[in-house]
Parts: C-alpha cells; structure tokens; sequence
C-alpha cells in the first residue's frame, strides 16, 4: 500500500553542536514522499525528496551561510534524498531502514532506527499512519566540510549531526499505486 506524506504533519530536525558547547537545531519545511507498507501496515520501503532552500534555524545570516556554497550549496543542489534500500522489522512497531541519501549530488548508506504507529481514519475519512525516525550523520562525508578550530581545540560546527524526522502519511486513493 502506498502512502503519501503530508509536508503540513510532517517535519525533518537536525541538530549539531556549536563550539563544542550547545546544540543549534534547524528544520526543513518543505518536503514530499512516498511511503510503502504492506496490507497489515509493515514498513516496506520509503522515499523523500528535501527543498534544501526551505532549511530554517530560526536566524536569517546562519541560514544564509548553511545555503551558500560552504555548506548545502543550494543554487548548485537544490534538493536532497533519501531512498530506502532495506528495511528490516525489529519487532513489534520497529524498524531499521537503511538507504541511499544524496546531499549536495553526494550518495551514502546511511541507517535509521524508525517506529510506526498504527494507521488511524481522520475525520474526514482518509487513513493516516506515522512514524518517527532517528538518525546520525557525518556532514563531512556529503561534502559539507566547513569549519574552523577554535583557540581551545574544539570545532565551531560538530561534523556530526543528528536526525529526527517525524512523518505523517495519507493512504493513497488508489492504495495499490
């Protein structure tokens, strides 16, 4: 069964350490996908496409420098992915789904620990699903190489960064699609 992800419900967070000292979180607030389930709502496969543009940390100059070339390069890669290759059920509501994720035309393996609710009718009669998914990555490894050491050694900007994406999903009219 196909489902279709709702932008308005839906929201991917990243967080990384600044300095070594505090976490700077940011969203991206426009995004679309597909997820595939079977007929008892088991995660199969999922897909997303990321308007890299619409990255918001809640300060204007910050934004501006992760979309110029330094980091997301976004007039060059204005999109980002993320396509599964393999899921694999833990048990119960829990998943690991691993697949390609292409940040600034840059593909790697990258693996998330998912949980799925159960699919509920909203009040106007369509049938939605969540999911939460969590994740890490090293920035570096996708060509957002960035950074500066500061006098006491630490990074200004941690190459890790830390995944949340919490997921609404519509049942598609045609659930076979």
């Amino acid at each position: 069964m196909n489902w279709t992800i709702d932008p308005a419900h839906t929201t991917l967070e990243f967080a990384v350490k600044h300095m070594g000292l505090s976490t700077v979180k940011g969203r991206f607030r426009a995004l679309d996908g597909t997820v595939v389930t079977d007929e008892r709502g088991a995660l199969q496969g999922l897909e997303v496409t990321v308007d890299v543009n619409s990255l918001d940390t809640a300060e204007q100059n910050r934004d501006g420098h992760l979309r110029s070339p330094d980091f997301f390069d976004v007039a060059s890669y204005p999109t980002a992915t993320f396509k599964s290759t393999r899921v694999e059920a833990k048990g119960g509501q829990e998943y690991r789904v691993t697949g390609d994720l292409v940040i600034r035309g840059v593909s790697r393996e990258v693996t998330l620990d998912v949980e799925t609710t159960p699919a509920v009718k909203d009040p106007w009669g369509n049938q939605r699903a969540a999911a939460e998914a969590k994740g890490k990555i090293n920035r570096k490894e996708f060509g957002l190489t960035w950074n500066q050491v500061l006098e006491f050694g630490a990074l200004l900007v941690s190459e890790d960064v830390r995944l949340t994406i919490d997921v609404q999903a519509v049942q598609s009219a045609n659930a076979a699609d």
